[in-house]
């Protein structure tokens, strides 16, 4: 069965990073979701990928939600041209309404931010809190070294081997969406005794 997917929040980095090709990707991924219809919800700020990404997604006339800190909106960091800006006192809060608003989420390169923000809709998925769609775009084997490491915490048994399964990786924007919306969710057991 397809998930219908409407929305999808995104998260990357308030940097560029080192090189063009996470620009040029970032750039690719917003035209696809504006051709697909697809909204998409972000950090809401101007900088880095994030801001490569929303101008991408806007020019090509997608609906595009910024969800940001009071503290980062002090910070005149909004971006001007967002359909929608929701701002709240914490991240904790800011992220909650990321995870609500989407019906998948997709992490491309970014920071200990970017990775964290994913890292918690895979764990609200592995408990069964959500059954969120999730998405890595691989960027010039960005992530190859986290993939690693989750095969590393498969090998010595702190997870289950279905769950790499859990999140689907690629590093084609459109092939991507299309993976997501096959996705199914994992439904082993974390516990493995």
């Amino acid at each position: 069965m397809a998930n219908e997917i409407q929305t999808v929040a995104i998260y990357c980095g308030s940097n560029n990073g080192r090189v063009e090709s996470y620009t040029q990707f970032a750039t690719i991924l917003g035209k696809v979701l504006a051709k697909r219809k697809i909204n998409l919800v972000y950090g809401g700020t101007n900088k880095g990928l994030m801001g490569v990404l929303a101008n991408s997604a806007i020019e090509e006339g997608a609906n595009v939600t910024g969800v940001i800190t009071e503290r980062l909106k002090a910070k005149n960091q909004v971006h001007p041209n967002l359909s929608m800006i929701e701002t709240f006192p914490t991240m904790q809060s800011r992220k909650a309404r990321m995870i609500e608003l989407a019906d998948a989420c997709i992490m491309m390169p970014g920071g200990i931010g970017t990775l964290e923000e994913f890292m918690e809709v895979w764990t609200l998925n592995q408990l069964g809190e959500t059954s969120k769609p999730l998405g890595v775009l691989n960027i010039d084997n960005y992530f190859g070294n986290l993939i690693a490491f989750i095969e590393h915490m498969i090998a010595e048994r702190f997870l289950p081997s279905a769950h790499i399964n859990g999140i689907v990786v690629n590093s084609d924007p459109e092939e991507l969406i299309n993976l997501l919306v096959k996705f199914s969710p994992v439904t082993v057991e974390k516990w493995l005794d």
